[in-house]
């Protein structure tokens, strides 16, 4: 899973008794244990990734490279790379990942969408005649 070392730091962390309305848009590491009211949006082209712990909350979009989520979710999740779900987890709404990781218990209500980053290839059956 993610490797928690010096090369994954924390850049920004949301206690548990802050509230956040409006749209948050960062680099790097994001960890949330308060309630973000607005849509939480990772740098483009850059890795970066959120952990929600159990008591964090997000009623908004969520868009980032890698996403562990123990807490509660209002909203789509785009996840570019890896997206763990755990147990006391819950989505409401669209998931869009590449690599999903769920454990029992975790509660998404929605449709998942598992998505690859590299464009398939069309090949054409071509018939001589």
């Amino acid at each position: 899973m993610f490797e928690r070392n010096a090369k994954n730091p924390i850049d920004t962390l949301i206690g548990a008794s802050t509230r956040i309305e409006g749209d948050l848009l960062f680099c790097g590491g994001l960890r949330i244990d308060g309630h973000v009211r607005g849509n939480v949006k990772g740098e483009a082209g850059e890795p970066t990734y959120v952990v929600l712990g159990e008591a964090g909350r997000i009623d908004g979009e969520v868009r980032c490279s890698s996403l562990v989520v123990s807490g509660e979710i209002n909203g789509p999740v785009y996840v570019s790379e890896m997206l763990e779900i755990q147990p006391k987890a819950r989505i409401v709404g669209e998931v869009y990942y590449k690599v999903l990781e769920m454990h029992s218990g975790a509660l998404v209500q929605g449709k998942l969408s598992r998505h690859d980053s590299a464009d398939p290839v069309l090949h054409l059956a071509v018939s001589e005649m």
